[in-house]
C-alpha cells in the first residue's frame, strides 16, 4: 500500500531539513551564525523538535538519549529562556570517563555535573501526564555524567528558545560513566552534595536539587515533555538530567573532576 504524503507535510519536512542542515555544518566546523533565516525558522515548539529529529539521520547513527538544559533559574537566564528544554544525545559525542576530548572552538567553554538515568522500560507519549513514581519505575540505573555544552549560534542567549531547541538544546559533548551503586536509590539525590574542579584551581560546588528541585523531577519533566510531542522515552536511553552545580569554566589543556561523594568521582582530560 502506498502512503501518501500532503504537500503541506511535505514541505515542512524539507524546511526542516534545510535548517538542521545548516546547525549541524556549524556544529562539525565549529562555525557559528546569527540565527537561523525566518524561512526556516521554527514557529512552534513542535517544530523546532521537528528539526532536532534530523539530527539522528546526519550522525548516521541511533541517539544514546535525551538532555535537559535551563533546569535551574540562573541557568534560563544565561540562555535567554523561561524554562528547560529537551535536546538529543548523539551517540558519536559520547565520551567515556579518562578518555581524552578535544576543545575544539567551543565558545561556551563549561562544564556542567549531572546525574544521568538510564531508562529500563520504554514510556510512550499518552495523555495523561506520568508521575514521578511512574517513571522512576521505569528507571534502570543512575549514572554519572559530565556536560560540555555548546551553541551553534554567536550570540545563544538572544536567539530565544525555539531557535535553541532546534539548536538541540544547546548539546555538544558527554562524558557519561558507569552505574552509580544501587544505594543511590536510599539517597535523597535532591539533597546530595556534587563538586567540579579543575586543576586550573576552579572548584564549583552543588547539590541535586539545582535541577528543577531534584534530578527525579527533571527526569519526569521530561518524559512529559516528550509524550507532548509524541516521542517516545525508549528503554536503554540515557536523561542527562541538568547541572547540579554553577558550570565551571574550562580550557585546552584542562583536567576536571567530579566528586558524587559516596557515589564516586569520574574525570577526563582535554588535549
Amino acid at each position: 500500500m502506498v502512503e501518501y504524503i500532503s504537500k503541506d507535510h511535505y514541505f515542512e519536512k524539507i524546511r526542516f531539513m534545510e535548517a538542521a542542515k545548516l546547525i549541524w555544518n556549524c556544529w562539525q566546523n565549529g562555525d557559528k551564525i546569527q540565527q537561523l533565516p525566518d524561512k526556516i525558522s521554527p514557529k512552534t515548539r513542535a517544530e523546532a523538535y521537528g528539526i532536532q529529529a534530523c539530527y539522528e539521520s546526519y550522525s548516521k547513527a541511533p541517539i544514546l538519549g535525551w538532555k535537559i538544559a535551563a533546569t535551574s533559574l540562573e541557568g534560563q537566564k544565561h540562555i535567554g529562556v523561561s524554562g528547560p528544554l529537551a535536546g538529543r544525545i548523539l551517540r558519536n559525542r559520547v565520551f567515556t570517563p579518562f578518555e581524552k576530548l578535544n576543545f575544539g572552538k567551543n565558545k561556551m567553554a563549561v562544564a556542567e555535573p549531572e546525574f544521568a538515568f538510564k531508562m529500563g522500560k520504554t514510556l510512550k507519549p499518552r495523555n495523561v501526564q506520568y508521575n514521578m513514581k511512574e517513571v522512576m519505575q521505569a528507571v534502570d540505573t543512575l549514572h554519572p555524567s559530565i556536560e560540555i555544552p555548546d551553541s551553534r549560534f554567536d550570540n545563544f542567549s538572544t536567539v530565544g528558545e525555539l531557535q535553541l531547541i532546534a539548536d538541540n538544546a544547546c548539546a555538544h559533548e558527554f562524558v557519561i560513566g558507569p552505574s552509580m551503586h544501587d544505594k543511590w536509590k536510599m539517597l535523597d539525590i535532591s539533597k546530595h552534595i556534587v563538586t567540579i574542579v579543575t586543576l586550573n584551581k576552579h572548584c564549583n560546588k552543588g547539590i541535586g536539587s539545582n535541577v528543577l528541585g531534584d534530578p527525579r523531577i527533571a527526569l519526569t519533566w521530561l518524559v512529559n515533555e516528550l509524550s507532548k510531542n509524541n516521542i517516545s522515552l525508549l528503554e536503554g536511553m540515557i536523561v542527562s538530567t541538568g547541572t547540579c552545580a554553577k558550570p565551571i569554566t574550562i580550557k585546552e589543556g584542562d583536567t576536571v573532576i567530579v566528586n558524587y561523594g559516596i557515589l564516586g568521582k569520574m574525570s577526563f582530560t582535554f588535549n
